[in-house]
């Protein structure tokens, strides 16, 4: 017989909620559902999302927003669990959430303590038990049950597993890819891994685009584009976008990082370019346009004056150069600062890594894992849930709602299959 009928191992986001929702299924069943987690005080990871207020949903969710696994199945995932559906269940736990204009939802509190207390209460209302400062070493699976190894020396046998140890972003908060491997050693492909959300560094040169570090502290309306070797678009976003004494951070960035981290991976010998332009113009031509009606309208003035109306005054002046009177400029120069101005080079070098990450680019082949259960199509009795599947999303509040739509289906589908049995 079986310590317990259900284990789920790691609670973070996804973790409590596969929780939540198999302790409310287990209910008068005689189920015995347990979760462990390594650190003395589990939730670390949602306390530091969202700048510490804890970005839960989005106003509109859908596969556009998200990366990584085969859409037809995240959209499967996403509708059995939508935005809707976390606006009720969080309401249920006695979380109040009010809507920004970017579409995000926060607690009203500002406050990511009050989610990380109110799924910790939820947990504890179904009757789950939760074992805190419990680090699994290693997992194993024979003759219909697994066998889950702890640090401490102690073992425990389980019917099914729920792993929901994340992926590598903030290791601080102890994901470190241990469920990863052990989904390696069991059979599943694991898709490469990179940070994802994560500033990225630039290379330091005497272009503009290399003196970012003169606009520490400045923050554009932009876009940015990643171009393949043949100049074509492999991904673009607009958005905010920050310079840092490093490089670039804020929304357009972040979004941006793992598309270039993925296709560096996945192509190492091929180059690629990352270029940033200004909101206003999409492409260099309209750049030009806008130059030439100033010029038009006013060319006495000087170009760097001309600039600081769409630029902060110490980005204007490096554009400027030497530039004088906007009428006096030559068509050469003015092509070339229209280019500037629309699709600016910068030399991505890398990211800061998993430890300034949000969340993790690969992980479990999603074609692997039942969509409706969330079970491995590889071990039975094995669920996975959360930033451990190969499926990342963009800033916003989409990888709480992965996060919460695999834990409901994960713990519905563990607890529909041990009821099953028993009966």
């Amino acid at each position: 017989m079986a310590d317990a009928d259900l284990v789920i191992i790691g609670a973070g986001a996804a973790g409590l909620a596969a929780a939540h929702f198999a302790g409310e299924a287990a209910r008068g069943t005689g189920t015995r559902v347990l979760i462990l987690d390594g650190a003395r005080k589990p939730g670390a990871k949602i306390l530091v999302s969202g700048g510490g207020r804890c970005n839960v949903t989005n106003e509109h969710v859908t596969t556009d927003d998200y990366f990584g696994g085969p859409s037809t199945i995240v959209r499967r995932v996403l509708r059995s669990f939508d935005e809707r559906c976390t606006r009720g269940w969080m309401n249920d736990l006695g979380v109040r959430l009010k809507l920004e204009p970017t579409g995000k939802y926060f607690p009203k509190s500002d406050r990511a303590r009050t989610v990380l207390d109110g799924l910790l209460k939820g947990v504890e209302r179904t009757g789950v038990e939760m074992l805190a400062g419990a680090r699994v070493e290693g997992i194993e699976h024979g003759d219909g049950l697994f066998t889950i190894r702890l640090r401490s020396g102690d073992s425990m046998t389980s019917s099914r597993v729920i792993l929901a140890t994340g992926g590598l972003s903030l290791p601080k908060s102890g994901s470190d890819g241990w469920g990863l491997e052990v989904a390696g050693e069991l059979g599943h492909s694991i898709r490469p891994t990179t940070p994802a959300l994560s500033p990225l560094v630039l290379r330091r040169n005497e272009t503009v685009g290399g003196r970012f570090a003169n606009f520490s502290g400045l923050t554009l309306d932009a876009h940015l584009l990643l171009l393949d070797e043949k100049g074509r678009t492999v991904y673009s976003w607009r958005d905010s976008t920050l310079f840092t004494h490093f490089g670039l951070s804020g929304p357009a960035p972040l979004n941006l990082s793992r598309h270039v981290l993925q296709a560096r991976a996945a192509h190492p010998g091929a180059v690629y370019r990352t270029v940033l332009g200004l909101a206003e113009f999409e492409k260099p031509d309209e750049a030009e346009q806008w130059l030439l009606q100033e010029a038009n309208r006013n060319g006495r003035r000087q170009v760097s004056s001309v600039l600081s109306t769409i630029l902060p005054d110490r980005i204007a002046q490096a554009f400027a150069e030497n530039d004088g009177r906007l009428a006096e400029m030559n068509k050469t120069r003015r092509r070339e600062l229209a280019i500037a101005l629309a699709m600016l080079e910068i030399d991505v070098v890398s990211d800061r890594g998993y430890s300034f990450a949000e969340t993790t680019a690969g992980g479990v082949e999603l074609r692997e894992v039942n969509a409706q259960t969330m079970e491995s199509r590889i071990v039975p009795g094995l669920h996975f849930c959360g930033e451990m599947l190969d499926v990342d999303g963009r800033i916003g509040g989409f990888n709480f709602q992965w996060a919460w739509a695999t834990g409901y289906l994960a713990g519905l589908g563990a607890m529909k299959h041990l009821v099953a049995g028993k009966r």
